[in-house]
C-alpha cells in the first residue's frame, strides 16, 4: 500500500498518528479486509482496537451486513451462551419466550468479539464449533443450526500464557490466530501523542465553547515521555479535564504535571516473572523476600537473646570476647566493634549496666556473697483442649459453683432440663458436687 491510500484510511476511519508500527497494522488490516480469514487484534486496554475491527468489516464484501461489537468480558458467565446462540423457550428460568443469539443474528456480517481471553472455556468450545463447522445450537435446544458469520477478536491479554495456565483452549486460540494485528500503545508512538492530545483538546474546546489549550514545548516533552498506561483513553480524559478545569489556556510543564499521575511517570520497566508477578534479585517475589527477610530477623535476635542470657549469667566470662567477636553481625550498625568491646570496657559491663573500671574482675570477687545466680526460666505453655466432654464437664462445675450447688438453677443456666443435667453429673461422675 502507498501512504498516500494509508492516509486516506486514517482520514475515513478517523485514525490520528503516523507511527511506523500503527501504519503497519493499518495496513495488515486492509489487506486482509477483502478475506473471511478469522482476526486476532491484540493490544492493550484503551489503544484503539476496536477500530481496526471496523476497518476490517467496512472494507470487507460483508460491509453491508451487520457488524455486532461483544465485549466477553461483560456478560455474566451464566448466559453468555445464551446471548452469543440463543435459547429455545423455558430453557432456563426467566426463559419466557425464544431468543435469537449473537451469532443468529449477525449471519451474513462480521461480529467483533473483544476481551476474548475473558470468554469461560465451555462458551469457547461452541465459539469453536462455529469457527470451524459454522454451527451452533441454542441453549435448550438439540437442533442444529448453520451461520455464516466472520469473527475478529481483540484481547488485551497474553493468550499463549493463558494457554499454558489452562484458562485459555489451545486450539481455539490457534483458530482465532490466522492473522494477527498487533496495535501499538501510546507509549511507543512518539509524536503522534501531541497530535492526539491537539485533536482532543480542539474536539472538546468547541464542545465545552472554551478556547483551545495550548503547550510550551517543555510541557510537549513531559507529555509525550509519560507512559500513558491507559493509552488513548488516558489521554482523552487528560485532555477533556484540562480543556475544563485549566483557566490558563497555554499550559507549561509545571502547569501539566498537576495533572499526569506521580505514579505512572516512571519509563523503567519492571522485571516480569511466569506468572506476571513482580520480582526481586535471585527470582524472589516481593513477598518472598519479605518473608525471608522476617525469618533472618527472628534468627538473628534468638541468637541475641541466647548471647545476652550468657553473658549476663557470667556462664562464659573467658569466652566473653570471642563471643562478641563471633556475633558481632548481631550488632545494630553503629555501634563499637565487638572485637574490641564498648568504649574498651569489657563486653559484661555493657550489658550489666556496670561503669567501665580496669579493676572489675577485682571488684567482682569483692562482692561474690552479694551476687546472684540468674536462673534461666522456661515458660510452658499447657496446651488448650479442645474436647466438647471437657468443656462441657467445666461448664457444668463452673454452673454449679455459681448456684452454689442448686442444681435448678444451674441447669436453667446451663439452657438444659434438671433431668438432663443429673445425667451429665451421673455421666462425669459429678454427682458428689
Amino acid at each position: 500500500m502507498t501512504p498516500q491510500e494509508i492516509q486516506s484510511i486514517k482520514q475515513r476511519f478517523g485514525i490520528i498518528g503516523n507511527a511506523p508500527a500503527l501504519n503497519y497494522a493499518i495496513q495488515v488490516a486492509t489487506q486482509v479486509a477483502p478475506t473471511d480469514m478469522t482476526v486476532l487484534i491484540t493490544g492493550e486496554s484503551g489503544s484503539g482496537k476496536e477500530s481496526f475491527s471496523k476497518i476490517i468489516h467496512a472494507l470487507s464484501p460483508r460491509k453491508h451486513g451487520q457488524f455486532i461489537a461483544i465485549n466477553c468480558g461483560a456478560i455474566p458467565e451464566g448466559t453468555i451462551d445464551s446471548e452469543l446462540f440463543g435459547h429455545e423457550k423455558g430453557s432456563f428460568t426467566g426463559a419466557n419466550e425464544a431468543r435469537k443469539g449473537y451469532f443468529e443474528v449477525t449471519n451474513g456480517g462480521t461480529i467483533f468479539l473483544d476481551e476474548i481471553g475473558e470468554m469461560p472455556l465451555g462458551t469457547q468450545a461452541r465459539l469453536l464449533r462455529v469457527l470451524e463447522n459454522g454451527e451452533f445450537i441454542r441453549v435448550g435446544s438439540s437442533k442444529v443450526q448453520k451461520t455464516d458469520v466472520r469473527v475478529v477478536a481483540a484481547t488485551n491479554l497474553n493468550l499463549l500464557e493463558s494457554v499454558r495456565n489452562g484458562r485459555f483452549r489451545e486450539d481455539l486460540y490457534y483458530r482465532l490466530s490466522t492473522v494477527p494485528i498487533t496495535v501499538p500503545p501510546l507509549r511507543e508512538r512518539g509524536e503522534d501523542i501531541y497530535l492526539l492530545f491537539r485533536k482532543f483538546t480542539a474536539d472538546f474546546s468547541e464542545k465545552h465553547r472554551v478556547k483551545p489549550i495550548s503547550l510550551t514545548p517543555d510541557a510537549v516533552q513531559l507529555l509525550t515521555r509519560f507512559r500513558f498506561p491507559g493509552n488513548i483513553r488516558q489521554l482523552k480524559n487528560i485532555a477533556e479535564q484540562i480543556s475544563v478545569l485549566e483557566m490558563e489556556r497555554e499550559l507549561d510543564a509545571r502547569q501539566l504535571a498537576k495533572y499526569l499521575p506521580t505514579a505512572q511517570t516512571s519509563q523503567l520497566p519492571m522485571l516480569l516473572g511466569a506468572s506476571g508477578a513482580a520480582e526481586g534479585p535471585g527470582g524472589y517475589s516481593e513477598r518472598d523476600l519479605m518473608y525471608k527477610i522476617l525469618f533472618d530477623m527472628r534468627r538473628d535476635m534468638t541468637d541475641l537473646k541466647k548471647l545476652v542470657l550468657e553473658l549476663a549469667a557470667g556462664q562464659r566470662p573467658h569466652e566473653t570476647q570471642e563471643l562478641l567477636r563471633q556475633n558481632s553481625h548481631l550488632f545494630a550498625p553503629g555501634a563499637p566493634a565487638a572485637a574490641n568491646g564498648f568504649d574498651g570496657a569489657p563486653a559484661a559491663e555493657y550489658f550489666l549496666g556496670a561503669p567501665a573500671s580496669p579493676n572489675l574482675h577485682a571488684e567482682a570477687d569483692d562482692y561474690d556473697d552479694e551476687v546472684q545466680p540468674v536462673e534461666d526460666i522456661s515458660h510452658e505453655t499447657e496446651e488448650e483442649t479442645l474436647s466438647l466432654d471437657v468443656k462441657e464437664k467445666e461448664m457444668i462445675l463452673k454452673a454449679l459453683r455459681k448456684h452454689h450447688n442448686k442444681r435448678k438453677y444451674a441447669a436453667h443456666d446451663l439452657g438444659i432440663s434438671e433431668r438432663t443435667l443429673y445425667r451429665k453429673l451421673k455421666q462425669y461422675d459429678l454427682e458428689q458436687v
